[in-house]
């Protein structure tokens, strides 16, 4: 009887310290996807994304749960729901940086042809930002944004070099670089922007050929590292397919979990090794 009224007790204690610490913890929660989002609005207005704060927070908050409940379908049991939860965490940050990167590369193999088309113009006699225009009305996106957002900036009253260095700083793009070091330092000096700008246009090319080609030469080298990284667990899968018992010795010993252990440290010190032999930043 004793311990069944602990018992009682302690259920009930248990209840009202966790109705106690719910509205602190929505609290703590509700704060951290707050914040979170707010870290992810800078660069979805770097991608020209517009998403409403609220939507963005219930996207935050109904992706971890949702892979949370796939996670534990697909592994009917708890760790596959962490694993879920944990994907949905960091899916959309991982999301939003894939566009970021896809904006940049885009922009990057657009500048060419822009440099050109501003040469031009300022051959027919238009000024910089007039050629600007002409930019933005001629060339897709996501160039022609970015320069609409120069030319924008200017009319309200930031000089033409602040709105320059402003655009570089979201870029952060090393030909965008050299470009406007080039128009600044043109500017200052009183170069010819015809000039630089057509030079600019051939470097750049030269320079995109020289990466696609050491991208050609180095791609063996990936291939031969996703194949190397993946092997080891084909083979493993492969082999308990057949026998599941196959592994039991090692599982049973010390020496064999331990060396089960190396195995899987030396396996992801060498996807490491081989990923960063195989790839060249440039």
């Amino acid at each position: 009887m004793l311990l069944f009224v602990i018992l009682i007790l302690f259920f009930t204690s248990g209840l009202l310290l966790f109705h106690e610490l719910i509205p602190w913890v929505t609290k703590l929660v509700g704060s951290w996807q707050k914040k979170r989002t707010e870290k992810m609005l800078p660069g979805l207005d770097q991608i020209w994304v517009e998403v409403p704060f609220k939507k963005l927070i219930l996207m935050n908050i109904l992706f971890p749960l949702i892979l949370f409940g796939v996670g534990i379908f697909i592994a009917k049991n708890m760790l596959g729901g962490v694993i879920g939860f944990a994907i949905g965490l960091i899916l959309p940050s991982l999301f939003i940086r894939y566009l970021e990167r896809k904006r940049k590369k885009k922009f990057a193999d657009q500048l060419v042809d822009a440099l050109m088309m501003l040469s031009g113009a300022l051959k027919a006699g238009l000024s910089l930002l007039q050629a600007m225009e002409v930019l933005v009305e001629e060339m897709p996106p996501p160039i022609s944004q970015e320069f609409g957002l120069v030319i924008r900036e200017n009319r309200v009253g930031v000089n033409l070099e602040e709105s320059l260095i402003r655009l570089n700083k979201r870029m952060q793009i090393e030909e965008l670089e050299l470009m406007i070091n080039s128009i600044l330092v043109a500017r200052t000096t009183g170069g010819d922007l015809t000039k630089i700008f057509s030079r600019l246009a051939t470097t750049i090319r030269d320079t995109h050929k020289l990466k696609e080609h050491i991208k050609t030469l180095t791609l063996q080298g990936r291939i031969q590292g996703i194949v190397m990284s993946v092997l080891p667990i084909f083979f493993a899968w492969w082999v308990l397919t057949f026998n599941k018992e196959h592994f039991d010795i090692m599982f049973q010993s010390q020496t064999g979990r331990m060396l089960l252990f190396l195995a899987i440290i030396l396996q992801i010190v060498g996807m490491y090794l081989i990923h960063r032999f195989s790839t060249i930043k440039f």
